[in-house]
């Protein structure tokens, strides 16, 4: 029987564990029975000695993730049946059988009942990132269950946790394949290629969040000139041109990501002389660009990963789509988002208003647009929330 250390809440601080709100933070503490380190899996107590919840303890203000409110063994029985139940909810909403798609988010950390992990699905390998301590230590044993789950669906498991993990952490992460290797880099989106760099890309290697919003893009894009800024590996200017831009720009800042983005163009409209990509600073790019197109789309990464870095990052949001509402061509489409979770969806709609009010245009909103149903938001941890977008019509 397997014996963990046993963290006691103060009195009262119970209260958002029985709502299965799956954070504690160190200041709902009152003591520790035992001795813990970074990543250790721990059991929760009320101060009446109530059972709370199962996780794993960190170094920081969020002391405790729980991914289990119930008095469980966290062998790899139990680790299957959480996969099990992530990969029905695929399933049921048809990510696991569509012919045309083969890449999806099978984890989502909180929303998925796993705090700290994400794993995603890409035609054969999955791509396991840890953001704990917890779920880095247990990576061999997540990859035993993914196995079990997957079957012969599942050809290799990748961890990318390195630059995911707590800085603070005392540990030396190293990117690699903890089964399997690698088959192929090619997949399919809704009909449309992508070779994607899990290895040395951004993030698990592709944004599978913007899969339904790319498919609304194809809808307004005929005839239109499309600006695609912070292109990565070009998913919305594939989307334009498959719903029949005339024209279709990628911006990026970074070298490599054009690279790719050239290659995934010539693999899906080889040829095709509407596409083209350029290397450059969205802000330098975007000082001069009056009535060129007539549909933008505007994806940066987070600007704000700390609470810390918020008002900075809502003068950016502002400046950014303050340059794209004043230079659209009149009776244009603006696609504006935000991923980062400390912004709010208020937060960002205000950004973007105050930016639409320098530009004194007319300005209406047609779509306000969230994550797909592979990245589930958890009822209990609202903070899941993280993508943010809006479709705005431009007088």
């Amino acid at each position: 029987m397997l014996k963990f250390s046993k963290v006691v809440l103060k009195k009262g601080k119970e209260e958002s564990i029985l709502r299965f709100h799956p954070w504690i933070f160190s200041g709902a503490i009152d003591r520790i029975e035992g001795t813990v380190e970074e990543g250790d899996i721990v059991i929760v107590h009320a101060s009446d000695d109530r059972f709370l919840g199962i996780g794993h303890s960190a170094i920081g203000s969020i002391a405790v993730r729980i991914f289990s409110f119930h008095d469980i063994t966290p062998d790899l029985a139990f680790w299957c049946s959480k996969f099990q139940a992530a990969y029905s909810l695929r399933h049921k909403i048809g990510l696991t059988t569509r012919k045309k798609t083969n890449v999806f988010r099978l984890i989502h950390g909180e929303g998925d009942g796993m705090p700290g992990l994400i794993v995603d699905f890409y035609n054969g390998t999955a791509v396991i990132q840890a953001h704990t301590v917890g779920m880095w230590l247990i990576r061999e044993l997540l990859a035993q269950a993914l196995q079990v789950v997957l079957g012969k669906k599942l050809k290799a498991v990748y961890d990318k946790s390195a630059k995911t993990l707590p800085f603070k952490a005392a540990i030396e992460p190293i990117d690699g394949y903890l089964l399997g290797k690698q088959i192929t880099k090619e997949v399919m989106e809704d009909g449309n290629r992508f070779i994607v760099d899990w290895e040395e890309g951004q993030k698990t290697g592709f944004f599978i969040d913007q899969r339904e919003n790319r498919k609304l893009l194809a809808d307004y894009s005929f005839g239109k000139d499309v600006l695609n800024m912070f292109c990565y590996t070009g998913g919305f200017s594939f989307s334009a041109m498959q719903g029949g831009a005339k024209l279709v720009h990628s911006v990026d800042s970074s070298a490599k990501a054009i690279e790719l983005t050239n290659q995934n163009v010539e693999l899906n409209f080889p040829a095709d002389t509407r596409h083209e990509a350029f290397t450059a600073d969205a802000f330098d790019f975007m000082r001069d660009i009056n009535e060129k197109y007539d549909l933008i789309v505007l994806d940066p990464p987070a600007f704000a990963k700390h609470k810390s870095a918020l008002s900075q990052a809502l003068q950016g949001y502002k400046k950014l789509n303050s340059r794209a509402i004043q230079q659209i061509r009149p009776g244009g489409v603006l696609f504006t988002f935000s991923c980062s979770q400390v912004v709010t969806k208020q937060n960002f709609r205000e950004a973007v208003f105050s930016a639409a009010a320098i530009s004194k245009r007319n300005v209406r909103i047609l779509h306000q647009l969230s994550q797909p149903g592979d990245h589930p938001i958890n009822i209990y941890h609202p903070e899941g929330e993280y993508l943010k977008g809006l479709v705005l019509y431009i007088e």
